[in-house]
């Protein structure tokens, strides 16, 4: 079930960038939101307009400041940030798999079919069955937002379907369940941060790698691949993801500006990445990079064994996938 939080008054007492004792004002709080993406990404986009939302409604009492393109670390970094207390805020996706088994459902193929499942599946299973695992390991989620769904870039052929992907060296970020699908489908797949990706394809290191369009625009990497492979084979939420010691130290009335601004922004980054992905498909193929249709159909017959493996090994796993599944229209 959706929680929801009444908007504070702007003008209000803060307590210090540092870890001071609740109530002591020390002056405005800084708000360090850092995230992977590259300027004129879907992530750059939707945290620039973040921060302008949540800045208008703090006034004097505090300020969000963007840190993009792994300014502050990539995902693994800035996780440990959080709890650290030194960066305020991140958008983590993939990597959450790796410190949270629930979440590697978001890293089951072709399970989300569409944005307006995923608010179903967010209303009636991500809050009461997923953030609480957040919250038993140190983080809160604030709201879901979108990396999207992701496709195949290589530079060896067409990929049609996952025999094409046999012997193609890989880059996923890191998440296991990523990992695991790419070995099913016959890729030698390595996790990296996203920061060295395309350094890694224009020396050869990598063949290929896979990410939403945005991503792959942002980061240029079009720029060093041959083939662009439709498989939309998962699809990524973002999460906005704070570390719940030093989110307690925040003033109420600041976290509740944050969480509600954070909340509000989800039409607008459902709607900012569907259009994104309509222009950025036809600048891509534009700058030369072919584009094919994959079929999905066999890829989704060779996805089988990662389901029942999720099954096994992730407590509720199962029930999980069910739950999803019922939901989709």
């Amino acid at each position: 079930m959706s929680r929801k939080h009444i908007l504070a008054p702007a003008v209000i007492a803060v307590s210090a960038l540092t870890a001071c004792a609740p109530g002591e004002d020390t002056g405005p709080v800084e708000i360090r939101l850092g995230h992977v993406g590259a300027p004129e990404s879907l992530y750059d986009i939707v945290a620039n307009e973040f921060a302008e939302r949540a800045n208008d409604r703090l006034g004097e009492a505090g300020r969000v400041i963007v840190y993009g393109s792994s300014q502050l670390g990539g995902d693994d970094v800035l996780l440990q940030k959080l709890k650290l207390g030194t960066v305020e805020m991140s958008l983590p996706s993939t990597v959450m798999s790796s410190v949270i088994d629930g979440f590697g459902l978001f890293e089951m193929p072709y399970l989300v079919q569409d944005r307006e499942h995923m608010k179903r599946i967010e209303e009636d299973v991500f809050w009461d069955h997923l953030a609480p695992l957040a919250e038993a390991e140190g983080y809160r989620i604030l709201a879901l937002w979108e990396n999207g769904f992701r496709h195949i870039t290589n530079n060896e052929r067409p990929i049609r379907g996952p025999e094409d992907l046999a012997g193609i060296k890989l880059r996923t970020p890191r998440g296991v369940w990523r990992v695991k699908l790419f070995q099913a489908y016959g890729a030698n797949p390595t996790p990296m941060p996203l920061a060295e990706v395309f350094v890694a394809l224009q020396t050869g290191v990598m063949d290929g790698q896979e990410n939403p369009l945005a991503q792959i625009a942002s980061a240029k990497l079009h720029e060093v691949q041959s083939y662009l492979s439709l498989t939309g084979h998962v699809y990524t939420p973002a999460f906005v993801t704070v570390g719940e010691a030093r989110w307690q130290r925040l003033p109420e009335e600041v976290r509740a500006i944050l969480e509600d601004t954070a909340r509000e922004m989800q039409e607008f980054v459902y709607e900012t990445s569907a259009r994104m992905d309509a222009e950025l498909l036809e600048e891509l193929r534009a700058a030369g990079i072919e584009v094919n249709e994959a079929d999905r159909a066999r890829f989704r017959d060779a996805s089988g064994a990662i389901y029942d493996e999720f099954a096994e090994d992730v407590d509720g796993g199962g029930e999980l996938v069910r739950r999803v599944g019922e939901l989709a229209r």
